[in-house]
């Protein structure tokens, strides 16, 4: 399969918007070039503080968003959708497109997936990246390959750290929309007895099976190529899904068949303009905020039945 490479350079004031606007499009495969606050991100993230040359010559005064499309969703028209956006919220924009294969596309993004921690005990390991695990984390090794959650999106990050607070030893988990399986996996290493995943992609199942294992947890986790939760029977304690706000909305109407009496529903990928609309269905649906979080322009809540 060919992929195309939209690249979307902005002024890096509007980096925020512009990215949400480029997740309308594609909700997977996106990185975001930002060197705006290189030095200091280099001491926070990467712990070092000498920089590459190259990286330094960077232009600060802009960002580039990187999102592929495959050929067979019409990446003419998203560009189109794009450019007709950022003219709408007078974002100054230039877009420009690459055509590659699906071995370019999912080596490409690699070198901006770096090791990332999460919360207080988690911590995101490329598979191809080295670790020095001095404070002792949880170590989630993962490949994501085609499947969309590296990590390091705000939306994973919220979704995550909701989790290390929610998940407890022996509980079950049940992850809507499990892409590259990363929730899943991480709730397990935190102390999950068994996680269920669920994804309408087959290419996200098979990864996510295979970050399973290469976390040492197959026999503690289940990915199931299905539509949200028409292959679901079971009832959990806790259920997560980092999707979009129209998609949590929806599950809103019947997600607590498949939560227990006093199970937690963690849900993430909602833009902040969405915010209120998500709010309103909790409250119309019964369901009580006990938890939230805010990165950047998104949003992520816990909530429970009331």
């Amino acid at each position: 399969m060919d992929w195309t490479e939209i690249k979307i350079k902005v002024p890096v004031t509007d980096t925020e918007e512009a990215e949400a606007i480029a997740n309308m499009v594609v909700p997977y495969g996106i990185y975001v070039e930002d060197y705006s606050n290189l030095e200091q991100d280099a001491l926070d993230i990467a712990h070092i503080d000498m920089i590459d040359e190259e990286l330094l010559q960077k232009d600060r005064t802009v960002s580039i968003i990187h999102i592929y499309i495959s050929d067979e969703e019409n990446p003419f028209e998203a560009v189109a959708y794009l450019k007709e956006r950022y003219a709408a919220v007078g974002i100054n924009c230039e877009i420009d497109t690459d055509s590659i294969s699906e071995a370019e596309w999912a080596d490409n993004w690699k070198k901006f997936f770096k090791v990332t921690e999460i919360g207080e005990r988690l911590v995101i390991r490329p598979s191809w990246e080295e670790y020095d695990n001095k404070d002792g984390r949880v170590v989630l090794s993962i490949d994501p390959g085609a499947a969309f959650g590296t990590g390091t999106h705000a939306t994973t990050r919220m979704c995550l750290g909701l989790l290390e607070r929610f998940v407890y030893p022996d509980c079950t988990l049940l992850d809507i929309g499990s892409g590259s399986g990363i929730l899943s996996i991480a709730g397990v290493l935190l102390g999950v007895k068994h996680a269920d995943g669920v994804d309408i992609d087959p290419v996200a199942v098979k990864v996510a099976d295979e970050n399973a294992a290469m976390n040492g947890i197959e026999d503690k986790v289940s990915y199931i190529k299905g539509d949200l939760c028409d292959k679901i029977s079971s009832r959990y304690d806790v259920v997560c899904a980092n999707i979009v706000a129209d998609v949590i909305i929806s599950l809103l109407s019947n997600v607590d068949n498949f939560m227990k009496e006093d199970s937690v529903f963690i849900c993430s990928g909602i833009i902040d303009v969405r915010e209120n609309d998500v709010k309103a269905a909790f409250e119309r649906f019964g369901y009580k905020i006990i938890d939230e979080e805010t990165m950047e322009n998104w949003r992520a809540f816990a909530v429970k039945k009331i």
